[in-house]
């Protein structure tokens, strides 16, 4: 199946800048797509330090156990991802192959294994012919380039329409740091300590401890913070690499005044990648930010949020360009968090349609309704009861999200 490019894409790919101490190559290997590049490398000078998030699925694939066990070493010198097979609910046969690249990587690249770190996405339950993969090793690493972050991108897409990349430039002790970060995603997107595949790396000089607190941290404002289908994957997998080549000092406290805007920055380009993903839902039309306020804490606010944001019947109401309000009334009492009927406000597109539990005296639909035409669609709740808000992203619920998927292995 043809998947025509997400209305909601960025106009371009962003002008990435090299990061000191990465590089990074990508190859056509054959795992299931052909004429595409489907494996990436990612290369990192030694002394380079990892964090990460995964998937709390309880079938969660090898690739993921594998990140975990290496994480706790906190070094990393290669990333290697294939896309078109998850290498997950593979058994013995997934970890064998896992453990068959690592250590061919380690030794092409003359590292240890514990700073190699595997990442796979597409199809579940087909082993993963990872001969493809490690008899391209050579060629891979000839082919390392600092420049090579859009070819990074594109290598691994699967149903995604659109490359996804973000850049940001800061400074830590007047040194100036540059962030680049890659990610792909577009169908079986819900927020669970990361969302689908993303590599984020930076020049700045972080410990692992540091950078472990930064992307946890950071994930759960972006990538814990988006759905598009409500189903978690198996291979979630986001890390964040620092190759300490911009010199600044090393600061153990994230919360340094000295940090503030790294933090501000990195979280920044997290939600940017995030936002992509949304954008590329598969099928999707409409991107869609919804804002809960006034729950009992913020951690109600954003089950209330994913609630309204998972629920097929406002999403294909807004597919639908229906401004039907009463779907989000019904999507907040399912959500299981307290909230006061009779003081429950709603908002589209700025415009109060309900307050104090109804609907507003003399409410116009006229304006509702031109924002739900629009691509970016706004919806505001306030449940009544606290100080607790949280926003959470989603899209639209259309035909081509059935199409994409029914198609998938075929």
């Amino acid at each position: 199946m043809e998947l025509q490019k997400s209305p909601l894409a960025p106009a371009s790919f962003p002008d990435m800048p090299t990061v000191d101490g990465v590089q990074l190559s990508t190859r056509a290997c054959g795992i299931k797509y052909q004429g595409r590049t489907d494996v990436l490398l990612m290369a990192f000078d030694e002394g380079s330090t990892i964090g990460g998030v995964l998937t709390k699925s309880l079938t969660r694939s090898a690739p993921v156990e594998c990140c975990q066990q290496h994480l706790k070493f906190g070094q990393v010198r290669a990333i290697v991802v294939n896309s078109g097979n998850a290498n997950a609910f593979t058994g013995r046969l997934g970890s064998e192959s896992v453990s068959r690249t690592v250590e061919a990587t380690a030794t092409e690249l003359g590292c240890t294994k514990e700073s190699v770190f595997i990442a796979s996405t597409g199809v579940i339950g087909e082993p993963l012919p990872d001969e493809r993969l490690t008899s391209a090793l050579g060629d891979l690493k000839s082919d390392l380039s600092p420049d090579s972050w859009k070819a990074a991108a594109e290598a691994i897409m699967t149903t995604d329409t659109f490359a996804k990349g973000a850049t940001v430039t800061t400074q830590i002790d007047g040194k100036t740091v540059t962030i680049n970060g890659i990610a792909k995603g577009s169908g079986m997107i819900a927020p669970d300590m990361a969302t689908m595949l993303s590599f984020v790396a930076t020049d700045a000089a972080l410990s692992s401890a540091a950078v472990q607190s930064l992307i946890s941290l950071g994930s759960d404002l972006s990538f814990n913070a988006i759905t598009v289908d409500s189903d978690t994957s198996t291979s979630d997998t986001v890390l964040l690499c620092a190759t300490g080549k911009a010199g600044n000092s090393i600061y153990q406290d994230i919360n340094a005044p000295e940090l503030a805007d790294f933090v501000s920055a990195l979280n920044g380009l997290l939600k940017d990648l995030a936002h992509q993903v949304v954008r590329d839902g598969e099928g999707a039309s409409k991107f869609v930010s919804i804002s809960v306020s006034g729950a009992e804490s913020d951690t109600a606010a954003r089950k209330i949020g994913l609630a309204i944001a998972n629920s097929p019947l406002v999403k294909t109401a807004v597919a639908g360009e229906d401004a039907n309000w009463g779907r989000v009334v019904m999507a907040v009492g399912k959500s299981g968090e307290y909230a006061d009927r009779d003081k429950l406000s709603i908002a589209m597109g700025g415009v109060t349609i309900a307050k104090d539990g109804q609907r507003v005296d003399g409410f116009d639909e006229g304006p509702v309704a031109e924002h739900m035409k629009g691509q970016d669609i706004e919806i505001s709740v306030d449940v009544g009861v606290g100080s607790g808000n949280a926003t959470v992203w989603t899209c639209d619920l259309t035909h081509g999200y059935i199409e994409i998927n029914a198609d998938y292995r075929s």
